[in-house]
């Protein structure tokens, strides 16, 4: 990846928004709700670029202009100088978010963020207070 700095303009733009199934299409979702995953991360899209061997960057300062809340983007180069695929199966950028959109729940930090949380279990819903009609 030498000469990743100039010619990082380049590269094609993965927003995390566009594979977020919680978003409309409206609001920036480019694949079907079905195939999309739940509020992915810069970090996820890049380690499965990692994953499938493909050069990607983070540009954490950058934002989805309909949705600047959520700060950064990731940049992929899908093919190298020669017009040739980095990853054979993968040609076009709906390919590249499908894939990306299948791999994000597999995340390793998203298995282990889950697995607390559904062997934790809360003590019970317990009222306390006077409310409703006492038994005689």
């Amino acid at each position: 990846m030498e000469g990743q700095g100039p010619n990082i303009k380049k590269w094609i733009v993965l927003y995390p928004i566009y594979i977020n199934s919680k978003k409309t299409i409206a609001e920036g979702r480019r694949i079907s709700a079905a195939k999309a995953c739940e509020n992915p991360t810069c970090l996820e899209i890049v380690d499965c670029c990692n994953y499938l061997k493909i050069p990607s960057a983070i540009e954490l300062d950058k934002a989805y202009p309909r949705d600047f809340m959520q700060r950064g983007r990731v940049r992929i180069l899908l093919r190298r100088e020669d017009g040739s695929p980095y990853n054979p199966a993968i040609g076009t950028r709906k390919q590249l978010m499908h894939q990306v959109a299948e791999l994000v729940p597999k995340h390793h930090g998203r298995t282990k963020k889950q697995e607390p949380a559904a062997t934790s279990t809360a003590a019970g819903p317990s009222k306390s207070g006077k409310s409703g009609k006492k038994k005689k």
